[in-house]
């Protein structure tokens, strides 16, 4: 079985390691604010959605598929409407068209995280993906031409993604470390179908996920099935109950897990935002009074504490990276404010 992965170009994955290893440090420091608070859009905010290509059906039909998203929290997706046209970008812009910007051209699924679709620092050697005005943040492959089945939670999926949620299959909360099958059977053979992909050998011993994806159509290296699906465990995340449900949980082949049926295997329809998810955007853009409160507390605390930053920030057109999230900071405090 041939299965392609979502997955950001690697030099993106680089830019967007370097950046987290400095937030990281920076809240060991004390400052969890930057690591739990600072990919979130600000509350109530309008987020603009661009397209590059595709047409004006195929644009209304993903705003309809965001409907769930925007009806379950304090924040709205603006696509730009005018009658029947939707809002454009180009790879030639200088200036934000908008803080989405979605594509259809290149291969595969892929959102930047949150408020990484404007981060400057993160395909600012060029190329196609990053933040900056005339690069995608979001892509929804072949969906010009050849839709998926169940393409309307995929698109979900992705704009979940850009409004600031990881994948569930990494939640510390979960069971996927342990239920996957990371190595190969003992005895495996190496053997691959006409296909380049690697599949059970004459003896019926299957490969691992390290084997597998190391074949077509992924041909990912052992570091970036790490980055993609090992559990991310660090002190400073915030994570929500593992919820199989969710749309944010992957559907792998059942030789990815050590047991069947596996406590890590989604039960949804992989289609609708489950409860969880829309809990979890109702605690990431909420609406209630003391929840807008404590945003601003922590901001405030944040804005106290934060200096230059580390020496050898990588610096961004210019500016170097804490200063950047001094301003992020002081915009989240004032949305929190004028919210209440």
């Amino acid at each position: 079985m041939e299965l392609e992965l979502e997955a950001l170009p690697d030099e993106v994955i680089a830019e967007i390691e370097v950046r987290d290893r400095w937030r990281r440090a920076t809240a060991a420091d004390g400052l969890e604010f930057l690591v739990t608070d600072i990919g979130k859009w600000p509350l109530g905010k309008t987020v603009r959605v661009a397209f590059l290509d595709g047409n004006d059906q195929l644009h209304a039909d993903i705003e309809g598929a965001t409907k769930q998203i925007t009806d379950a929290c304090n924040l709205t997706l603006d696509f730009g409407r005018n009658g029947g046209t939707y809002r454009r970008w180009t790879p030639a812009d200088t200036v934000l068209a908008a803080e989405v910007r979605v594509s259809f051209d290149l291969p595969g699924y892929f959102s930047l995280v949150g408020t990484d679709s404007t981060d400057s620092s993160i395909g600012a050697g060029g190329g196609q993906v990053g933040g900056n005005p005339g690069q995608r943040s979001l892509n929804l492959g072949r969906y010009a031409t050849n839709r998926p089945a169940q393409w309307e939670g995929t698109v979900r999926h992705e704009f979940l993604h850009a409004l600031g949620f990881h994948h569930s299959h990494q939640n510390m909360r979960g069971t996927c470390e342990g239920e996957f099958r990371w190595e190969d059977e003992v005895g495996y053979v190496p053997t691959q179908d006409p296909a380049g992909t690697f599949v059970a050998d004459a003896q019926g011993r299957r490969p691992g996920i390290y084997t597998y994806l190391a074949g077509a159509p992924n041909r990912w290296p052992r570091a970036k099935v790490d980055h993609n699906l090992r559990t991310v465990d660090a002190p400073d995340l915030v994570a929500g109950p593992f919820d199989t449900k969710s749309v944010m949980l992957y559907r792998f082949p059942a030789f990815f897990y050590k047991s069947t049926p596996s406590s890590c295997a989604p039960n949804g329809n992989g289609q609708n935002l489950s409860d969880g998810d829309k809990r979890g955007l109702g605690l990431l853009y909420p609406h209630a009074v003391d929840a807008l409160a404590d945003r601003q507390a922590r901001a405030d605390a944040v804005l106290e504490a934060l200096g230059a930053g580390p020496e050898g920030v990588p610096e961004a057109n210019g500016g170097d990276l804490a200063g950047a999230y001094r301003s992020r900071v002081e915009e989240l405090a004032a949305e929190a404010a004028s919210a209440r």
